[in-house]
């Protein structure tokens, strides 16, 4: 049902002003019975386009990093050959044996999980739409862009501009899961790097001294229960303004790949960690590999978990980005201009999350 702007921004603040997120409204649904709000029900013509796009029984790759230690070696050479066609073709892809513990991984999900699911009092001195705040909770960055809400809260740990996490800014029922994913999640991403730039056919090094990993920003999701979960999106189709986005999902299931028009599925993997090729990635590979559009579901019956960290390399001027000087040939001239991460981002998050590229800013 279409509601008028005046009506909506009032409902939109009244539940912001709560203070306790999408889990609130389940929590104090009367009977345990949700009753969907207006604000979070998708617009007639999004779930029409929906109809025109169908779904697929393909699945993103699955990358074996067993072995890629083994430097020269022809194991490590298929491994880099698999990340360079899913980056090419799909922008998304499963990785196993990456390294990190199970119980680090578990544990992560489960300290997201128990921050989003404690009383709502606790967490009302997190909730902030402040950019400047390094912690904070909300729901949905966009809250009063969007045209419609998406079911989701998020824990928000915003590594862009301080590099250096202090631990003592984190909520203590998340503090030491947190700390520790990020030290095991950081020395993975640097062999990521390393086999992304070989991909590309770079010196290993090459990424890391671009510095790509070095501002970054960690997600927590908490997606509710939702009664309908086609009438609302847990997460609005988009790209990630990012290098790359390592993502860290429970069992439940939910996100899904835009692939040839197709809607593709990524099925939960015990352990595994998914990566995706962010815009940045896209506009320094000079259109080599590619950011794709990707969106979210809520489950009937489950709250579903996610950790997702977006790594977005240096993002205080003067420091510039553009397509690498040796991805540019004549058969594949310059695509974008240099900018900076800064200008980037201003960009990217003056608007709602939505499936319109953030790639024509800066395309030439």
């Amino acid at each position: 049902m279409e509601i008028l702007a005046d009506d909506r921004t009032k409902q939109l603040r009244a539940f912001d002003d709560t203070k306790a997120g999408v889990k609130g409204l389940v929590d104090a649904a009367v009977g345990g019975v949700v009753d969907i709000p207006n604000i979070f029900i998708r617009p007639p013509d999004e779930v029409a386009e929906d109809l025109e796009v169908s779904k697929t029984g393909l699945q993103v790759p699955v990358i074996d990093l067993h072995g890629v230690g083994d430097k020269g070696s022809l194991r490590r050479e298929n491994i880099i050959n698999e990340i360079k066609d899913a980056s090419e073709k799909w922008g998304f892809f499963q990785v196993v044996n990456h390294g990190i513990p199970t119980k680090v991984l578990e544990d992560i999900l489960k300290a997201v999980r128990g921050f989003h699911e404690q009383d709502v009092e606790m967490k009302k001195d997190y909730y902030w739409r402040d950019p400047e705040r390094m912690v904070k909770f909300n729901t949905n960055y966009d809250l009063y862009m969007s045209r419609a809400a998406n079911w989701r809260d998020t824990l928000i740990i915003d590594m862009l501009k301080n590099y250096h996490l202090d631990p003592q800014d984190l909520p203590s029922i998340c503090r030491e899961a947190t700390v520790n994913y990020i030290d095991h999640l950081m020395k993975f991403v640097d062999t990521l790097l390393e086999l992304l730039s070989e991909a590309l056919g770079l010196e290993p090094s090459y990424l890391k001294r671009l510095e790509c990993e070095k501002g970054k920003t960690l997600a927590g999701h908490y997606y509710p229960a939702c009664p309908e979960p086609d009438k609302t999106h847990g997460l609005n189709k988009h790209t990630d303004a990012s290098f790359i986005t390592l993502l860290l999902q429970d069992d439940i299931g939910g996100l899904q790949v835009l692939h040839q028009n197709q809607w593709a599925n990524v099925e939960p993997i015990p352990s595994a960690l998914v990566v995706n090729i962010g815009d940045l990635l896209q506009i320094i590979s000079n259109d080599k590999f590619k950011s794709v559009i990707h969106r979210a579901f809520g489950n009937v019956t489950r709250a579903r978990t996610s950790v997702a960290c977006f790594f977005h390399g240096v993002a205080t001027p003067p420091k510039t980005y553009g397509p690498i000087e040796k991805l540019i040939t004549k058969e594949r001239p310059q695509m974008y201009c240099e900018f900076t991460v800064k200008d980037y981002m201003m960009k990217f998050y003056s608007r709602g999350l939505d499936e319109k590229s953030g790639l024509n800013y800066v395309r030439i």
